[in-house]
């Protein structure tokens, strides 16, 4: 009866209390929290992040789902900045909004004027929500400019991998190892969806179609074409690298043939006033006396 009894009874110590009892060994460690482990976390993610994503999903049910899919779009183009997504998206021009109207309450304000007080809060909530708009064209467009610079270059470099014996998809490797910008990024991107088993010439051409440069689009049609007919891929890189190098150097000496007007500008708005005024200005003092 007595070992039945020790039997039933449940030990005195459990796994997680064992654990507990190791841990204040080598040196009185506890395991944390929940609370504690939040509070290590940096204060970007345990606030700032949260409240983004419940005010995007409340905007998000109002939003028609077009105008979220070119949002979509637009950040995919811009290379998902900061991560956002586009409820997190109008979160922050929601939030720039009320900033907005915050400064342009305080300058209408220090004003003291109610019209202008009205006037203020209107434009400053203007402003902000339509900053983040701005904001993210900015980095659309150097993105695109971005591909557009380094694509000649990945261009040779695939020549010369795919010339030294390797297949498309390893020049495309070479590429990404090679080089840290947006092409390479675009690549590794499209190489990772072809391993999880999407078709290659499918993310080919979503590649070429979403990039928004019409050189990078032209080059994936021109393999998508060869594979297609069966042609060597690397007649048809070392001709689309020679275009791109022909292209380039066209964009250079176009902007080079824009540099003098557009230094006309700054000439006649800043340097001939200068000249006038230490030319004319003696003559002027010489009138004025007289």
């Amino acid at each position: 009866m007595i070992f039945v009894g020790l039997a039933r009874t449940p030990a005195e110590s459990d796994t997680a209390r064992i654990v507990e009892e190791r841990l204040q060994v080598y040196g009185g460690l506890r395991p944390l929290t929940i609370e504690e482990v939040e509070l290590e976390q940096p204060f970007a993610q345990r606030v700032v992040r949260p409240a983004l994503v419940r005010i995007g999903s409340l905007l998000s049910r109002s939003t028609p789902g077009k105008a979220r899919q070119n949002l979509f779009n637009q950040l995919e183009l811009a290379g998902r900045p900061l991560n956002l997504s586009p409820e997190d998206f109008g979160a922050v021009r929601l939030i720039t909004a009320v900033v907005g109207a915050a400064v342009g309450l305080l300058l209408g304000i220090l004003l003291a004027s109610p019209v202008y007080l009205v006037i203020s809060i209107a434009i400053g909530t203007i402003l902000g929500y339509y900053m983040p708009v701005l904001w993210l064209k900015q980095k659309v467009d150097g993105r695109r400019a971005e591909i557009q610079r380094s694509l000649p270059d990945a261009m040779d470099l695939m020549v010369i991998a795919v010339d030294a014996g390797l297949g498309f998809d390893s020049a495309l490797t070479r590429v990404t190892e090679k080089y840290k910008n947006a092409l390479s990024q675009e690549f590794a991107k499209m190489l990772r969806e072809v391993s999880l088993g999407r078709p290659r010439m499918e993310a080919l051409d979503d590649l070429g179609r979403n990039s928004g440069v019409d050189d990078l689009h032209n080059f994936i049609q021109a393999v998508i074409q060869s594979e297609q007919f069966g042609t060597g891929i690397g007649k048809i890189l070392r001709i689309q690298s020679d275009e791109m190098r022909r292209k380039r150097r066209q964009r250079a000496q176009e902007k080079a043939a824009q540099a003098t007007l557009k230094m006309m500008l700054p000439m006649v708005g800043c340097i001939f006033p200068t000249l006038w005024i230490v030319l004319l200005g003696p003559a002027g003092l010489i009138l004025l006396h007289k």
